[in-house]
């Protein structure tokens, strides 16, 4: 049987209350047929979720800041080292262009979609008319703060109201104030089932490609992989240097678990969510995780409704948490199910062979 390239995996996670990214609020896009808000974190965030998660060192970045002739300091283009040897950068892939010199490029080997609502009717935003308003009490401890009134003429003139005068008006008005602040913010909160797909070519993953004409390597770099046992190799992109066997056996552990594990951990603490993870699908072919972890239309009803599916009868490996049952009737799950779909994407990975291609 002729050996698959491809890996690809689905996974199913429940997001509660929290916020993806932000920009003006959480993201979202509009479904065309449904016409339904779809909160999203972008492929980008998931990727470098799931590099931070590799728990790797990182190469270092440089940080180039340009200052004009008014002495103000602008910021360019950042630039990576360009050095496969950290596993960041043959993982995530770089870019490095800049005038009078050769520009090189990787592209990362993995494929990564955003994570999305399973179905337009199964995730979405809370309160997406209305908005959410943030309120910040400390009236418990109200001795202990300031409170500052204005006063704003029809002139748009604003004038801070002295202590006395605050306290006469309080009384003629029957008024109180706390140190409260109270901000109606306009946020919008992510909730739902989400799903998110990740490809990974395996011809490219452990093989940087050594063509002159469309470069991935720096010529000093390429010398110091060939320094540090980097193989000579050959893959269908032409002639490639392949990762040493021993730093792959200490790569690929590490990349199973963040494929498996990652989170989004740099939204705010007041909106954070496990984004606990019901089941993951694994197979060599795209369109079997698909099927397995998908979302189907009821239109029996007054108005349409969608159900989770999680179909254990497909060509895909698949793996089932305890959490999965408390959303979709009818499955059940183990505790042990992510350990275990780390230990198929650690065989499927050690199995392929990077120098024989």
């Amino acid at each position: 049987m002729k050996q698959s390239h491809f890996i690809y995996l689905r996974g199913l996670r429940h997001a509660e209350h929290t916020v993806f990214a932000v920009n003006d609020g959480q993201k979202y896009y509009t479904d065309p047929q449904f016409g339904k808000k779809m909160a999203y974190s972008s492929g980008q965030q998931v990727k470098r979720s799931v590099i931070e998660a590799l728990d790797m060192p990182f190469a270092a970045m440089t940080f180039n800041w340009e200052i004009n002739k008014k002495d103000l300091a602008e910021m360019k283009e950042p630039h990576s080292p360009c050095d496969p040897s950290f596993t960041d950068q043959l993982l995530g892939g770089y870019m490095k262009a800049e005038k009078d010199t050769m520009t090189v490029k990787r592209r990362s080997p993995l494929s990564i979609s955003a994570m999305r609502p399973l179905h337009p009717l199964l995730g979405g935003l809370e309160r997406d008319n209305e908005g959410e308003a943030v309120a910040f009490d400390r009236s418990s401890m109200s001795s202990h703060h300031n409170v500052n009134v204005y006063i704003t003429d029809d002139k748009g003139k604003r004038t801070l109201i002295e202590q006395d005068a605050l306290e006469d008006w309080l009384s003629s008005n029957n008024r109180s104030l706390g140190a409260k602040y109270y901000n109606p913010t306009k946020q919008s909160r992510a909730t739902g089932l989400f799903t998110y797909d990740i490809a990974i070519d395996l011809r490219t993953l452990f093989c940087v490609s050594t063509n002159k004409l469309e470069p991935e390597l720096f010529p000093k770099i390429e010398e110091k992989l060939r320094a540090e046992g980097w193989i000579e190799g050959k893959n269908i992109f032409g002639k490639c240097l392949i990762c040493p066997e021993e730093k792959r056996k200490e790569i690929i552990p590490a990349l199973a678990h963040a494929l498996i594990n990652w989170r989004i951990t740099s939204n705010q603490a007041r909106t954070f969510s496990l984004m606990e993870t019901l089941a993951i699908a694994i197979s060599e072919n795209a369109n079997q995780i698909a099927y397995t972890i998908r979302g189907e239309l009821r239109d029996d009803t007054e108005r349409p409704t969608a159900f989770p599916v999680i179909d254990e009868t497909t060509n895909a490996k698949l793996f089932i948490t305890p959490i999965a049952s408390g959303y979709i009737s009818g499955i059940k799950g183990v505790s042990n199910a992510l350990d275990e779909a780390e230990k198929y994407l650690i065989n499927v990975m050690e199995k392929f062979d990077y120098e024989n291609q």
